[in-house]
């Protein structure tokens, strides 16, 4: 055998085990692996009222849009100062018809079960003061407001009437529901023209049970 393949089955036999070493390296006593990629971690959207859900709008059907990530174009009326929260993610679903009938879906996941219980008692407040606020901010206006009780689902949930007037224009009228389950704050709105006896009360109050029992 000359010079040179001794040499070169040398450098085989090297290689080799610098192969091996390197394959059993991940397996030795006191070896750290490299640390995974941190995983991505999605927020889910917690569960949206279908448009079937909704109170009838008798002459026309409701239809919906997306579940979207953050808050509507506008806040809703009566909640102004308090959504959106400073902390938790917030999600919305519009609706809408043919006429002059609208509702907006707007959820919240709250930090905690803490957050999300002072949430929905501030937006209660917040509806239940808002036809005193308006008045406050529109001179010449007209408003009232009804309470229509809470409803038993899940945490529980609240449904308000509100109806304001400007002279010389049409008034409109709101139904709004706050309800809760766990860490999770619903507020739906629906609006028309009209005062509070044109609102379709018991149908709300189903369509805000079913809002607070499809969010889990």
């Amino acid at each position: 055998m000359n010079l040179t393949t001794r040499v070169n089955r040398r450098t085989a036999a090297l290689l080799g085990v610098a192969a091996v070493g390197a394959l059993l390296a991940p397996l030795a006593p006191g070896a750290r692996a490299a640390p995974a990629p941190a995983a991505v971690v999605r927020a889910v959207a917690p569960g949206f009222l279908a448009p079937a859900d909704l109170p009838p709008a008798p002459g026309t059907t409701w239809t919906g849009g997306r579940v979207t990530a953050g808050m509507p174009e506008g806040p809703p009326f009566c909640l102004e100062d308090v959504l959106p929260p400073k902390g938790g993610t917030t999600w919305h679903r519009r609706f809408g018809t043919d006429l002059d009938t609208w509702a907006v879906q707007v959820s919240v996941t709250a930090p905690s079960t803490a957050d999300a219980r002072r949430l929905a008692a501030a937006g209660e407040r917040a509806v239940a003061g808002c036809a005193a606020d308006w008045l406050r901010r529109t001179p010449g206006g007209t408003a009232s407001w009804a309470d229509h009780g809470r409803l038993a689902v899940e945490e529980g949930a609240h449904v308000y009437g509100v109806h304001t007037s400007v002279p010389e224009s049409e008034s409109g009228v709101h139904l709004v529901g706050v309800g809760r389950d766990g860490r999770t704050v619903t507020f739906v709105q629906w609006a028309r023209m009209g005062d509070l006896t044109d609102a379709p009360v018991a149908a709300f109050e189903r369509t805000t049970a079913k809002a607070v029992g499809k969010l889990h």
